[in-house]
């Protein structure tokens, strides 16, 4: 256990040792790696832990300030993933090590976003009947992408966290879809009335109005799960999720926005 200093010189001389001793909260072996350590310091609000061997020796103690160093590390690199962006590439890093970093990942994206656009060809007669889909394509979109990034950044720090059984990690996922649900009828209901209003401007079928809000709503419904999902899934087969989930989350928001507008478009006003 512990003795704090304050207890310690308060005490009665008389006072034996082990009626000051409180016990300690946690305790940590060598071998431990050090995020790990500042995460426990952190959950238990200490300042120092001490370090004990298989039988309970007290080795040392490792206090906040050791390890405050790799806590910001790894914070940093954990942003640095979550943009396709290596850590190996430091702030002072040239711009060929900038290139050969980030290159890849743009490469795979563009093979994924154009996976998204093969969408828009199967709906082209569908957008030259109704022009105005054109604009509204691009607002479905970002705002179904908004919202798997947003679920997509809550969920990996969850998994960089969490600790325990599978259920524990797949939380974030039921999460994320009931907030995807609540937000998409809130916008869904707003980007409807801006559908309606322009069909009414521009002489169009009034219907277009629940085509927006059938496809904004299943757009951030999907992109919500998918945000949460697709990372835990990752971090499950051993693929860090930092580095290679906000490419498909993207990919995958898309892809269903622009199938929702079109499709429904296709069934409902053509």
């Amino acid at each position: 256990g512990t003795v704090p200093l304050d207890d310690l010189i308060l005490a009665e001389p008389a006072t034996p040792v082990s009626e000051l001793v409180e016990p300690v909260v946690s305790s940590v072996p060598p071998e431990m790696d050090q995020e790990e350590v500042g995460r426990l310091l952190s959950r238990y609000n200490l300042v120092s832990m001490p370090v004990v061997n298989e039988f309970g020796q007290l080795l040392g103690r490792i206090t906040f300030d050791d390890v405050i160093d790799v806590i910001e590390a790894e914070q940093t690199e954990d942003i640095l993933r979550l943009a396709g962006v290596s850590d190996d590439e430091g702030l002072r890093a040239g711009w060929g090590d900038a290139v050969r970093v980030r290159l890849p990942w743009l490469l795979v994206n563009l093979v994924t976003a154009s996976v998204a656009a093969s969408v828009v060809v199967v709906f082209s007669e569908t957008i030259d009947a109704i022009w105005f889909l054109a604009a509204i394509m691009p607002v479905v979109a970002g705002m179904g992408g908004n919202s798997g990034t947003q679920a997509l950044a809550v969920t990996v720090r969850h998994l960089a966290l969490a600790a325990g059984p599978l259920e524990k990690k797949f939380d974030a996922v039921k999460k994320e879809a009931v907030v995807g649900i609540v937000n998409g009828v809130v916008v869904g209901v707003l980007a409807a009335a801006v559908g309606t209003g322009a069909a009414l401007a521009l002489g169009l079928n009034l219907r277009l109005g629940l085509v927006v809000l059938l496809a904004m709503w299943g757009n951030i419904v999907v992109a919500g799960f998918a945000g949460a999902f697709i990372p835990t899934l990752l971090d499950r087969v051993g693929v860090d999720p930092a580095v290679a989930s906000s490419v498909f989350v993207t990919t995958f928001t898309d892809l269903v926005g622009f199938f929702l507008l079109l499709g429904l478009a296709s069934a409902l006003l053509l």
